[in-house]
């Protein structure tokens, strides 16, 4: 009798420590998507080689929200955006909204975009709207407005939908990236090079009801949406991925977060069915993350968001801007221009930039890391080696890049060092934030430094 009461108190206690277990699962997410595509034809973001607004639509563009509360009530809202940026003024619109509609702190919003470069041009800023015609002026503001109440919307939307929801973490790999820096005699081009560092990693967070019946997809990659340069509106690989896994999973919503793919391209590229089969291939690598034995995240949301201060090199002098000004380039023309025009405006070129780091810690199973700009995979590669531990026991590290405020390619010290395009050379482009020139080598070191503040500070909390 003695060992059939013991053996009944057993049986209770480990039903009940599965309870409280499954307990300590359960989530509260929400999920809402927007269609984004323009209503019209208008010019288009990602190459300084168009001359001509869009031609129609091949697929359409989305902006995705996954909202979640942990068992405290603590919330977060990822945004995913079939867009070319994340301007910070469109950050700080929304986080301004949503704070005052929905009560989320700022580090409770992460916004990321895929960097197609078939989406409209996003532009925010006095500089990336100077020198445009009235009539596509005035379709640039007309398209950020409509933007803004989308994003707004879409987060009170997906805060509407909290239900009880259990979410896991599952990863595998993806081999369409391939590094696109190349020495040569003169210097880094843009080219495939098979000896160059990639990040092949398909993270993926699963969002199933109770009964497990799968309500989201969040999964990343990290390399450009640069397959296509048509015309038409398009999200790229990572549409056709998304709309892959949605028609797979009809229930559903797939959404698409830009790792640190500043230096990486898909290839081979230029056609639209080789877009498509780079969808094909990134969608079967999160099937078969999602056959995996996934790893169960306790319902418990840590949060950090701050600025990481990066300074620029050495501005050049007037006198150096009014040469350059006289270059028969286009864009060495236009860029020396502006930067005269902000001399005269505000005395002095861009010394330093503020820009945002965000660290999440969804339960002790998964750190996310979202960092700002073009980041390249440097990043992604030190900070999933220094923040894992050594014998895999302790959280998965996502790092994201082109989250909250893309306003420049940011390049690691490498690839500083090394030069070319990812190094300094874009500066001339970029108009969200008008910037004279390449970084301070330090760049890295002092984002990956703030991250690390952050990581530490959730680990107290």
């Amino acid at each position: 009798m003695t060992i059939r009461i013991s053996f009944l108190i057993g049986i209770a206690l480990l039903c009940h420590s599965t309870l409280v277990a499954e307990d300590n699962l359960t989530w509260q997410a929400g999920v809402a998507s927007a269609k984004v595509t323009p209503e019209t034809p208008m010019w288009m973001a990602g190459y300084a080689s168009r001359n001509k607004p869009s031609e129609g639509t091949l697929q359409d563009l989305f902006v995705k929200a996954l909202a979640l509360q942990d068992d405290d009530g603590k919330r977060l809202v990822i945004i995913t955006c079939d867009l070319i940026s994340v301007p910070r003024p469109i950050r700080d619109d929304l986080e301004k909204a949503v704070k005052e509609k929905c009560n989320l702190p700022p580090e409770g919003l992460l916004i990321n975009c895929s960097h197609t470069h078939c989406g409209p041009e996003i532009r925010t800023t006095r500089w990336s709207l100077d020198g445009l015609p009235p009539q596509r002026l005035k379709q640039a503001n007309d398209y950020v407005t409509r933007l803004q109440s989308t994003l707004v919307k879409l987060v009170e939307s997906a805060l509407s939908d909290l239900a009880p929801s259990r979410i896991s973490y599952c990863r595998a790999r993806c081999g369409l990236a391939m590094n696109r820096r190349t020495p040569s005699a003169t210097g880094f081009r843009n080219f495939p090079n098979p000896d160059g560092p990639v990040d092949h990693d398909v993270p993926v967070l699963k969002v199933e009801s109770p009964e497990g019946k799968l309500r989201a997809i969040l999964f990343g990659y990290a390399c450009h949406n640069t397959t296509l340069g048509i015309f038409e509106f398009c999200g790229d690989y990572a549409g056709y991925a998304q709309a892959y896994l949605e028609a797979a999973h009809p229930e559903a919503t797939a959404m698409f977060v830009m790792g640190c793919g500043g230096d990486q391209n898909p290839y081979p590229r230029r056609t639209i069915e080789l877009a498509q089969q780079h969808g094909r291939s990134l969608a079967n690598a999160v099937e078969t993350a999602l056959e995996t034995q996934a790893r169960p995240i306790t319902a418990s949301l840590r949060t950090a968001y701050d600025t990481a201060t990066v300074k620029y090199q050495t501005a050049p002098t007037k006198s150096e801007l009014q040469k350059k000004a006289e270059s028969n380039d286009k864009y060495d023309r236009i860029h020396a221009e502006r930067l005269l025009r902000q001399l005269e405006s505000d005395g002095k070129l861009r010394e330093k930039y503020d820009c945002p780091v965000q660290v999440v810690r969804l339960g002790e199973q998964v750190t996310l890391v979202a960092l700002p700009g073009e980041t390249v995979v440097d990043y992604s590669l030190r900070l999933k080696n220094e923040l894992s531990n050594i014998d895999g026991s302790g959280p998965a590290v996502w790092v994201a890049g082109y989250s909250n405020d893309v306003f420049a390619y940011v390049p690691s010290r490498r690839v500083l060092l090394e030069g070319g395009y990812e190094a300094g050379g874009a500066m001339r482009y970029m108009t969200t934030v008008l910037q004279h020139g390449p970084f301070k080598p330090d760049v890295e070191e002092r984002i990956v430094t703030k991250v690390h503040e952050l990581y530490r500070a959730l680990a107290n909390q």
